[in-house]
Protein backbone atom coordinates (compact mmCIF):
# COMPACT_ATOMS: atom_id res chain seq x y z
CA UNK A 1 0.00 0.00 0.00
CA UNK A 2 1.31 3.39 -0.96
CA UNK A 3 0.28 6.31 1.25
CA UNK A 4 -0.03 9.67 -0.46
CA UNK A 5 0.75 12.39 2.05
CA UNK A 6 2.38 15.75 1.33
CA UNK A 7 5.83 16.45 2.75
CA UNK A 8 5.17 17.94 6.19
CA UNK A 9 6.68 17.80 9.65
CA UNK A 10 3.40 16.77 11.32
CA UNK A 11 0.15 15.21 10.16
CA UNK A 12 -3.21 15.31 11.93
CA UNK A 13 -5.00 12.09 12.77
CA UNK A 14 -7.64 12.94 10.17
CA UNK A 15 -5.03 13.22 7.42
CA UNK A 16 -3.46 9.95 8.49
CA UNK A 17 -6.78 8.11 8.66
CA UNK A 18 -7.77 9.39 5.23
CA UNK A 19 -4.41 8.37 3.73
CA UNK A 20 -4.78 4.83 5.09
CA UNK A 21 -8.54 4.75 4.34
CA UNK A 22 -9.43 3.74 7.92
CA UNK A 23 -11.32 5.33 10.79
CA UNK A 24 -9.50 7.59 13.23
CA UNK A 25 -10.56 5.22 16.01
CA UNK A 26 -8.42 2.47 14.46
CA UNK A 27 -5.39 4.78 14.47
CA UNK A 28 -6.00 5.63 18.14
CA UNK A 29 -6.45 1.93 18.95
CA UNK A 30 -3.18 1.00 17.24
CA UNK A 31 -1.48 3.82 19.13
CA UNK A 32 -2.50 2.16 22.41
CA UNK A 33 -1.56 -1.32 21.24
CA UNK A 34 1.82 -0.67 19.60
CA UNK A 35 4.66 0.97 21.52
CA UNK A 36 6.38 2.14 18.33
CA UNK A 37 3.58 4.66 17.72
CA UNK A 38 4.22 7.75 19.82
CA UNK A 39 2.53 10.74 18.16
CA UNK A 40 3.12 14.11 19.75
CA UNK A 41 0.15 15.81 21.37
CA UNK A 42 -0.40 19.54 21.51
CA UNK A 43 -1.92 21.45 24.42
CA UNK A 44 -5.44 20.50 23.31
CA UNK A 45 -4.48 16.83 23.13
CA UNK A 46 -4.62 16.63 19.33
CA UNK A 47 -2.29 14.01 17.93
CA UNK A 48 0.42 15.11 15.51
CA UNK A 49 2.09 12.29 13.63
CA UNK A 50 5.66 12.60 12.37
CA UNK A 51 6.95 10.97 9.17
CA UNK A 52 8.55 8.29 11.39
CA UNK A 53 5.13 7.56 12.91
CA UNK A 54 3.68 7.29 9.40
CA UNK A 55 6.38 4.77 8.44
CA UNK A 56 5.59 2.70 11.55
CA UNK A 57 1.88 2.90 10.75
CA UNK A 58 2.57 1.69 7.22
CA UNK A 59 4.46 -1.27 8.64
CA UNK A 60 1.68 -2.10 11.12
CA UNK A 61 -0.94 -1.72 8.38
CA UNK A 62 1.06 -4.05 6.13
CA UNK A 63 1.41 -6.70 8.82
CA UNK A 64 -2.19 -6.57 10.05
CA UNK A 65 -4.21 -5.78 6.93
CA UNK A 66 -2.09 -7.10 4.06
CA UNK A 67 -0.36 -10.12 5.60
CA UNK A 68 -3.18 -11.02 8.02
CA UNK A 69 -1.25 -10.96 11.30
CA UNK A 70 -3.20 -10.78 14.53
CA UNK A 71 -2.38 -7.79 16.75
CA UNK A 72 -0.41 -10.03 19.11
CA UNK A 73 1.39 -11.64 16.20
CA UNK A 74 2.27 -8.24 14.74
CA UNK A 75 3.59 -7.04 18.12
CA UNK A 76 5.78 -10.13 18.50
CA UNK A 77 6.97 -9.90 14.90
CA UNK A 78 7.92 -6.23 15.35
CA UNK A 79 9.82 -6.91 18.58
CA UNK A 80 11.74 -9.90 17.27
CA UNK A 81 12.38 -8.96 13.65
CA UNK A 82 12.02 -5.18 13.39
CA UNK A 83 15.16 -4.50 11.31
CA UNK A 84 14.56 -7.40 8.93
CA UNK A 85 10.87 -6.52 8.61
CA UNK A 86 11.68 -2.86 7.92
CA UNK A 87 14.17 -3.70 5.18
CA UNK A 88 11.76 -6.17 3.56
CA UNK A 89 8.93 -3.66 3.82
CA UNK A 90 11.06 -0.94 2.20
CA UNK A 91 11.85 -3.29 -0.69
CA UNK A 92 8.14 -4.12 -1.10
CA UNK A 93 7.22 -0.42 -1.14
CA UNK A 94 9.84 0.35 -3.79
CA UNK A 95 8.66 -2.55 -5.94
CA UNK A 96 5.04 -1.39 -5.62
CA UNK A 97 6.09 2.09 -6.73
CA UNK A 98 7.92 0.65 -9.75
CA UNK A 99 4.89 -1.50 -10.58
CA UNK A 100 2.56 1.50 -10.42
CA UNK A 101 4.85 3.49 -12.72
CA UNK A 102 5.09 0.61 -15.19
CA UNK A 103 1.31 0.22 -15.22
CA UNK A 104 0.97 3.95 -15.84
CA UNK A 105 3.37 3.69 -18.79
CA UNK A 106 1.49 0.66 -20.12
CA UNK A 107 -1.81 2.58 -20.03
CA UNK A 108 -0.24 5.47 -21.95
CA UNK A 109 0.91 3.20 -24.79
Amino acid sequence: MHVDLPEKLYYSIGEVAKAFDVNTSLIRFWEKEFDVLQPKKNAKGNRKFTPADIKNLELIFHLVKDRGFTLEGAKIHLKENKQKTLSNFDIIRKLETVKAELLKIKDQL
